[in-house]
Parts: C-alpha cells; structure tokens; sequence
C-alpha cells in the first residue's frame, strides 16, 4: 500500500505516517495534492484536519468538499514546535513558520517582535532558514534532527496541550466493523430561521453525541455555509442520517475507528 502525506521530509504528517504505516511512505508538496490523487483510487492519504489551538485545516476541509474520499480512521499526534536558529532568538533577522505553526506559537512569537515569513510546511521552513545565519525557523525535532539544525528554545506553543487530530483518507469507504465516529457534511441549501437548531435537534432528540461542528463557507456567496458535523456512533445515528438527507442535501464523509500511534 502506498501512504501519501504532507512533505518535505520531516513534517508533523511525516513523523505520524512513519509511526502508524510500515508501507512506501511518498512525500507530496500540497494537501490538495494529496487528496486529488487518493480521489484517482492508486493511494490513501493521512493529512492534518484541526488542530486543538487553530482549528479546522481550511485546505483539508475544502478538498473533502470537492473530491470522492472517504475518511476511514482517525490518529491524535501532540505537537511540540521549538525555534531552530544559529543566533540569540532577538537578533535574528526573521523566523520561518508555517501559518498554523504561527498561530499555535503566537504568544512567545508575538513577544519575540521578529518578522515571521509563512512557508507551505514546517520542513519547507527548516529548508528556508538555512544558508541566511540570521534566520530561524519554527520546526518539530524530526526536521530539526533531518536538517541537522540547532534547536535554541523547545516548546513554542501556546498550550502545551496542543494536538493535531489526522485522518486517514481513502477512495473507498471503511468497512462497518469497529467504527465508532462518522463525519458528514451538510449543505442546507439556504438560510432560514431555526435552520441550525433543526439540524441539531435530529441528534439531540436521539441522544447522540456530537464530538465536532464547523462551519464553512459554501462558495456561493457572503452568508452562506456547509457543515461538518462528527458524531459518535450510537443507536438511532442511521435514522437520524436519514432524517436529515430529507432535510438538507448531505454527505457521509466516512465512518471509522481510531488508530493507536506506537511511542505516543
């Protein structure tokens, strides 16, 4: 089987996918690119879907949106940011991060007052700092250990609670067997009053637990949006997705289990 994730080599994503899969591991650019080729059925994927101090990935998201994927399984992976520099953290000229690094880690950045410069991953920004000695960069020790770069403070974040929730992405639904979440997405189709309230009564009068909402825009104009909805699986949750296919045009996202990650 081949795995493909978020690259370069050193990533969050890289160091899951090396923990969870004993597979050929590949390395792509975008995660948009991922989830197109898991869509062509030759791969499944595992990509970053929200972060307990950001929130939802918007590029994750928006390729479920678009593309033929399901999600069948789910992994929790802590994140530690550390800042990786050859100089004293304030005379650096700039600091490269990635724009969710950035978020997680904006407390000490924010104080630190040194430009930050977005990258497309946290590797990409290991590569960026190197050959400039007064650059930095806000990196995971894989790509500190990968690059052969100093780590001169460790634990950035501004929570040392901070998690990456993964899912694991595929061109063909999980079997039924084990699955205790389901994602879907709702499209209400238009706004009206008590809109919201109806779609969340179809659980709440069936005593299901609802593990995550978000809102996202539908592209179709100001003021209107979709819904991703987890659910943890429990009696009465294929009525209640009945009741709202009536309701609202809808989409199972995929059902599935947690994967255990060794060393976590």
């Amino acid at each position: 089987m081949t795995v493909l994730t978020l690259g370069p080599a050193g990533t969050f994503s890289h160091d899951l996918a090396t923990r969870l899969y004993d597979d050929d591991i590949r390395l792509l650019p975008t995660i948009r690119g991922i989830i197109e080729r898991v869509a062509e059925g030759s791969a499944v994927g595992l990509v970053p879907i929200e972060n307990s101090e950001a929130g939802g990935v918007g590029e994750t998201l928006q390729g479920l949106m678009e593309y033929g994927v399901s999600i069948t399984g789910e992994a929790y992976m802590p994140v530690r940011h550390h800042l990786a520099a050859r100089e004293e953290p304030r005379q650096l000229r700039v600091i490269y991060a990635h724009p969710q690094t950035h978020e997680q880690c904006s407390i000490y950045l924010g104080d630190l007052g040194v430009e930050v410069v977005h990258t497309s991953s946290n590797a990409a920004s290991a590569v960026a700092m190197q050959g400039d000695e007064r650059a930095g960069a806000v990196i995971p020790e894989m790509a500190a250990t990968i690059y052969d770069l100093p780590i001169v403070l460790r634990d950035l974040q501004n929570s040392r609670e901070n998690t990456t929730r993964f899912v694991e992405i595929s061109a063909t639904p999980r079997r039924d067997i084990g699955n205790t979440k389901c994602s879907l997405l709702v499209d209400p189709g238009a706004d009206r009053v008590g809109l919201l309230a109806d779609i969340l009564g179809v659980f709440a009068r069936r005593g299901i637990n609802l593990t995550r909402i978000e809102s996202r825009p539908s592209r179709r104009g100001i003021g209107r949006y979709v819904f991703f909805i987890d659910l943890a699986i429990s009696e009465g949750w294929q009525e209640a997705e009945e009741e709202l296919k009536r309701m609202t045009s809808f989409k199972e996202l995929g059902c599935y289990a947690r994967m255990e990650v060794p060393g976590i």
